[in-house]
């Protein structure tokens, strides 16, 4: 491999210069291209709402509807990434190859917003057809893929700069996604700004520009400091060793399981791959157990018999799948904010003294509170609450989440009171609408609601998931989003067209234009109560998670220190001690 090696860190490095790769220094380039990205990424989504309506000419709900399914699509699209940095290519080089195809989307959009030419040639929705459709929707989708693929492997490339057995590092790991969130945080309040309002008050094609330059400049920023990265080895397929998992335990399904799990098969350390992590076995979830019966005359390989580490990483995804779900109606919400809000503000008074502000710029607000508040959070809250929990990151990962949860119900039980205020004063007095800047109750708690929720989410994902796993497992906080944007669209055509049925008007709460003769407030208050009920739900799950493990692990180490009223003994165990502790099968040291 030249000047590279292959460290037990299972990274190639430098043979010789390998303290001057990773750690922070390499995140750099990652928080900038975090930044720049972000300009334009979170800008469209606040304001594409708004050239749906204004520029294509779609409807009230179907410009709300064609964001949150492009928002959820980009989302959705992250586990593609995740998936092919876990297993084809480095998460450098998918993030290069992802950005390559955002660009390209940009480059579309910007030129469709650019002319006439390429927009319905009516006021009417359905006059979207033919080549400009097919350009508007070809645009979209390459930047769903290409936004999607790199946010699926960029926040596990920037934690693999640090080893998370070393016990310094790993407590930089919940440090590198706080200061992550920053970068977005800050990115996004200057795109919510200048990129917005160059978008509505000059054109729509100079906003789509300086995204796309902005989006230039950070791959190229990103792709200077490939040098200076860590960059993990590929593994296995890790969707294919969960379908060997599957199939295994279904073949034997009419196997007894053995009564020690020592019984169960386990590959040594001389047989073992330098890099994999070693899990101690578990109680939950027996039934995959069989899938490390290791059955009479036949050699251990591959589709004849799984390891118990295998087994165990699939039961790990399993346990996760519960927290991922409880954290679907919080995305729900935010969907709110990027279509119902923004459609809101655009009739509301934009003014600020003398200034215009545009509608979608709104959401500054909320980034600037996270952008002071996540540096406050790192400096003062988490060595104060470290000294009180013992826990590296002062509270653990799932009780960030639940944090944010609650706060994400208030957000919603606010943005339906603002509602109500601002549609009696509009069709009280509709030459003097409320001030834009009532929308910044539901916009800054639900920003607070976000800094818990998706910095505690990336490190949960991140820490608890297998080695060969992280990247997949990572972008399962964009799949929440996904869904959370996904079931936005259906609650929108649910509930207009139930509402339609029983309401004495006959129109759905979000039919139409005209929002003054909505019930918007209605809506924001179903969310309010759904929030409520999930909350209830996630506490369930969050108690019953059990966590892989609590602190670094060091090799000289002989045993983890478990504490029982918190954990089982689901800890990553080193080659050395699982050996001693798991009988190798017929057959595994021949």
């Amino acid at each position: 491999m030249g000047d590279e090696e292959f460290n037990k860190l299972g990274y190639y490095s430098l043979s010789l210069g390998n303290k001057k790769k990773g750690g922070f220094n390499a995140c750099k380039f990652i928080f900038v291209l975090t930044a720049f990205d972000n300009m334009g990424f979170v800008a469209n989504m606040v304001s594409l709402v708004l050239y749906f309506m204004y520029v294509m000419h779609f409807d009230l709900s179907n410009s709300a509807n064609t964001l949150t399914n492009f928002m959820g699509a980009t989302f959705l699209l992250t586990e593609v990434g995740g998936f092919i940095s876990d297993t084809y290519l480095s998460r450098f080089t998918t993030c290069i190859i992802f950005g390559f195809v955002e660009l390209l989307a940009l480059v579309l959009v910007t030129v469709q917003a650019s002319s006439h030419e390429f927009q319905p040639p009516c006021g009417k929705s359905n006059c979207l057809k033919g080549g400009i459709k097919f350009m508007f929707y070809l645009s979209l989708c390459l930047l769903a893929l290409g936004s999607g693929g790199v946010r699926g492997a960029l926040p596990a490339l920037g934690a693999d700069q640090f080893d998370h057995k070393d016990p310094k590092e790993a407590k930089a790991i919940a440090s590198f996604f706080n200061w992550l969130t920053l970068s977005t945080t800050f990115g996004a309040a200057i795109g919510v700004v200048v990129i917005v309002w160059v978008s509505i008050n000059v054109s729509w094609f100079w906003g789509f520009f300086i995204s796309t330059v902005a989006t230039f400049l950070g791959f190229v920023v990103f792709a200077i400091g490939k040098p200076f990265y860590r960059l993990q080895a590929l593994g296995d397929s890790p969707l294919l060793r969960i379908i060997q998992v599957i199939v295994m335990a279904i073949e034997n399904r009419g196997l007894s399981l053995p009564d020690s799990s020592d019984e169960l098969y386990e590959t040594n350390e001389k047989d073992s791959v330098s890099t994999e992590e070693k899990i101690a076995h578990t109680k939950q979830f027996r039934c995959l157990d069989k899938a490390a019966i290791l059955r009479p005359n036949l050699e251990p390989k591959t589709w004849t018999v799984c390891t118990v580490t295998q087994v165990e990483e699939v039961k790990v995804l399993t346990r996760m799948l519960p927290i991922l779900f409880s954290t679907i109606i919080m995305n729900t919400c935010l969907a709110q904010l990027q279509t119902f809000s923004v459609q809101q503000g655009s009739i509301m008074n934009l003014h600020l003294g003398s200034i215009e502000v545009p509608a979608p710029s709104v959401p500054v607000i909320p980034l600037v509170f996270m952008t002071v508040l996540i540096p406050i959070y790192e400096f003062f809250f988490v060595p104060f609450a470290r000294k009180i929990t013992g826990h590296p990151s002062g509270i653990t990962q799932l009780q960030r989440v639940g944090v944010g949860l609650v706060l994400s119900a208030i957000s919603m039980a606010t943005a339906g009171i603002v509602e109500v205020k601002r549609r009696d004063q509009a069709n009280k007095d509709p030459d003097h609408p409320i001030s834009l800047f009532w929308l910044s109750f539901q916009y800054g708690i639900f920003g607070i609601a976000d800094m818990f929720t998706l910095v505690g989410l990336l490190e949960f994902f991140y820490k608890e998931a297998p080695a060969g796993m992280r990247s997949l497992s990572t972008s399962f906080t964009w799949l929440s989003l996904s869904f959370g944007y996904f079931l936005s669209t259906v609650f929108v055509s649910v509930i207009n067209s139930v509402t339609k049925k029983i309401t004495p008007s006959k129109q759905g709460w979000l039919h139409g234009k005209d929002l003054d003769k909505n019930n918007l407030n209605l809506f924001y208050w179903f969310l309010a109560i759904i929030s409520v009920l999930n909350f209830f739900n996630y506490l369930y799950w969050a108690s019953w998670y059990k966590y892989k493990s609590q602190e670094p692990v060091l090799k000289e180490t002989p045993l983890l220190k478990i504490d029982e009223s918190t954990q089982e003994s689901t800890n990553v165990v080193h080659t050395t001690e699982v050996s001693s502790t798991n009988k190798v099968a017929n057959g595994a040291e021949k």
